[in-house]
């Protein structure tokens, strides 16, 4: 069971509301120098010259770094207990050179998502943290990014015993 903040709980009981939530994404991997920071929201005008949109955000910053507005649309991991989170993120492509950048490694990227309210983007309704990049399939002018956690399958075994010298606050 997660926390809903009293904003969206609010928002959630009304028939019609102007609370917009807002899908914040966060992409890293090794060959970039800075994550790349993506938002569905174009709240705040970041810069004028280029004109770019954005939300302002303090999630896994210490400032209210911005974070991009991109045509995207989001399917968050749902709660599922016998299945690894899912996640995917659908890509407008306005260059062409984006595809061959998403095919041209073979490591994995990490991504991590979160949900705001765009009145409070600073306090996080839901997050997903450390999903890896399982595929990217680009046609018709878009790209899909599938995500996911790591099985819990692939966990190793056999674990440590819980013993008492082992784990002693276990046993007391």
């Amino acid at each position: 069971m997660r926390r809903v903040s009293l904003n969206a709980r609010l928002a959630l009981d009304q028939i019609a509301t102007d609370e917009l939530e807002v899908v914040l994404v966060i992409i890293e991997h090794p060959l970039l120098d800075t994550p790349v920071r993506l938002s569905s929201d174009n709240a705040d005008r970041i810069s004028v010259e280029p004109l770019i949109y954005g939300t302002r955000s303090s999630w896994r910053t210490e400032d209210a770094s911005p974070f991009l507005f991109i045509m995207l649309d989001a399917l968050v991991p749902d709660d599922e207990d016998d299945a690894p989170a899912q996640a995917s993120l659908v890509l407008e492509i306005l260059d062409s050179d984006i595809a061959d950048v998403l095919t041209s490694t073979t490591v994995q990227a990490t991504c991590h998502m979160a949900i705001v309210l765009a009145s409070s983007p600073d306090i996080v309704e839901a997050e997903w943290i450390g999903l890896l990049m399982t595929g990217a399939d680009g046609d018709g002018g878009q790209v899909s990014l599938k995500f996911s956690m790591e099985p819990i399958a692939d966990e190793p075994y056999p674990a440590d015993r819980l013993t008492k010298e082992r784990f002693p606050g276990l046993h007391k």
